[in-house]
């Protein structure tokens, strides 16, 4: 019997696009921006062709920001 492992998303390591959007209340185009802008951010993880935002050096970078 196979169990499912559900992890609430604001307590995974990495957060899908759309994940990351709505906990961080930005916009999925503005996250999508930000990661084509610098696709090398220490707060990426790609999984193949998909990026995984990893969310406290996500919670860092925009401690970092003035204004996103």
């Amino acid at each position: 019997m196979k169990q499912s492992l559900s992890i609430p998303f604001w307590e995974c390591y990495t957060m899908s696009v759309e994940e990351a959007a709505s906990y961080f209340r930005v916009g999925i185009n503005k996250l999508g921006r930000i990661i084509s802008e610098d696709t090398n951010a220490d707060f990426i993880l790609w999984d193949g062709k998909k990026a995984q935002i990893k969310r406290r050096k996500f919670e860092k970078y925009i401690d970092r920001c003035n204004e996103i």
